[in-house]
């Protein structure tokens, strides 16, 4: 089956593109949304280009749509991007989500009501389970974006890794919280820049940390790819 993958460029989207295509999907394209603003993926603050350069690193296409903030306008988008890739063969639609019913319940509809299959290889899966496994799987990800109210400035850049993991655990504790392991309630955002999927990898030419509407962003204007 000819299916297309939701892109966001962090380590969900990614991770659920690779197991859709263990489980024998075919994935022609990578769909992703920016900001019609700012030309960046909404929440991850992660610019176009560098969705491009992954895109490019991995050798899949890029099929990329601006959008406005309004969730009414950004499902009509959404639906006429989707349906322009329909016509061209596609029978599915592939999504990083793990378990938040709300969101799942949007993907059921929006794909219903286009004639398509939705496909979830992550969900349901723990969360602790799924880092491990994308971890394990070889995949390399940075922090791009976390919560302010929950992360300090120190956070930004960080390595997914097995450390990550156990240093985000205490975090929780030490502060009484209940933070996600894969920041599945928007508490913290990646960006994949190396793993299975990848022809090249991505090296961070520079970056620069800041503070906006309460998230600390690693925002990176310039990468470059490399010979794995």
């Amino acid at each position: 089956m000819k299916v297309v993958a939701s892109w966001s460029g962090g380590k969900d989207s990614c991770f659920a593109c690779y197991r859709a295509l263990l489980q024998g999907y075919e994935v022609p394209h990578l769909v992703n949304f920016i900001s019609r603003e700012f030309r960046r993926v909404s929440f991850h603050g992660t610019r176009a280009g560098l969705i491009s350069r992954q895109a490019e690193a991995i050798g899949i296409s890029l099929a990329q749509y601006t959008v406005p903030p309004d969730m009414s306008v950004y499902e009509k988008r959404f639906k006429r991007a989707v349906s322009a890739l329909k016509r061209k063969g596609l029978e599915g639609m592939v999504f990083g989500d793990i378990y938040l019913e709300e969101q799942r319940e949007w993907v059921d509809r929006v794909c219903g009501e286009l004639g398509i299959k939705p496909v979830l290889p992550l969900w349901g899966i723990s969360p602790e389970r799924i880092l491990a496994d994308f971890i394990e799987a070889g995949f390399e990800a940075i922090v791009v974006s976390a919560n302010a109210d929950i992360f300090g400035e120190e956070w930004l850049g960080r390595r997914i890794d097995h450390s990550f993991g156990a240093d985000l655990k205490a975090l929780s504790r030490g502060r009484g919280l209940d933070v996600d392991v894969c920041g599945e309630n928007g508490e913290f955002h990646t960006v994949v820049v190396d793993g299975p999927l990848f022809r090249k990898r991505i090296e961070v030419v520079c970056g620069a940390r800041v503070h906006r509407n309460g998230y600390w962003l690693f925002d990176i204007p310039r990468c470059r790819l490399k010979p794995k």
